[in-house]
């Protein structure tokens, strides 16, 4: 639920609702049959963006967790992209975090920006740029390649500043002391 809730938000904001919703709601079932605008409230009050649609995404994969799954947690990339709204990235963190089995690397904003910087590809899509990936990492080091790159770009290799003097991979970075425009988005 928590991987679901961290869609265009920020871990902290969602480290700060999950406690109050999963002791509300302690089980699959109990979420699954909760009212979702009661639990849009829960997720508003905790600070969290798009907290309607969130609230009525975690309610229905509650229930078909309850109903698809005997409540419980599935260890497929394909039952779990089935799921309400879980897509790949989603479902490669769950398997990746909970099972230790990810099916490919997980993509988010940072791993994005931080495999284009590295030189690892010059693709863009989040598609593109997991396969990529995955063809030039083993898989025993997918799940930990997301985890480094995403902890990298939070903390030494930002989208507006990034920190290449304080960062220990500036000898091996293509884009090093100019990684400012590479791997962001246009504006």
């Amino acid at each position: 639920m928590a991987t679901v809730l961290s869609a265009q938000t920020t871990d902290k904001a969602v480290n700060k609702v999950t406690p109050r919703l999963f002791e509300t709601y302690p089980t699959a079932a109990a979420l699954g049959s909760a009212n979702a605008e009661q639990v849009g409230e829960l997720l508003k009050a905790g600070g969290l963006g798009m907290y309607n649609v969130k609230s009525k995404n975690i309610v229905k994969l509650a229930a078909a967790l309850v109903q698809n799954h005997a409540g419980e947690v599935p260890r497929s990339i394909d039952a779990l992209v089935a799921l309400p709204g879980v897509g790949r990235k989603t479902a490669n963190v769950v398997l990746g975090v909970i099972w230790g089995t990810p099916d490919g690397v997980v993509v988010d904003t940072h791993v994005l920006r931080l495999a284009q910087r590295l030189g690892f590809t010059r693709k863009n899509t989040p598609e593109e740029i997991e396969q990529a990936l995955c063809s030039l990492f083993p898989r025993e080091d997918w799940d930990p390649l997301s985890h480094t790159l995403i902890f990298h770009g939070r903390r030494v290799c930002g989208a507006e500043r990034p920190a290449c003097a304080a960062c220990g991979v500036q000898t091996l970075c293509p884009n090093a002391f100019n990684a400012e425009h590479v791997g962001r988005k246009a504006h």
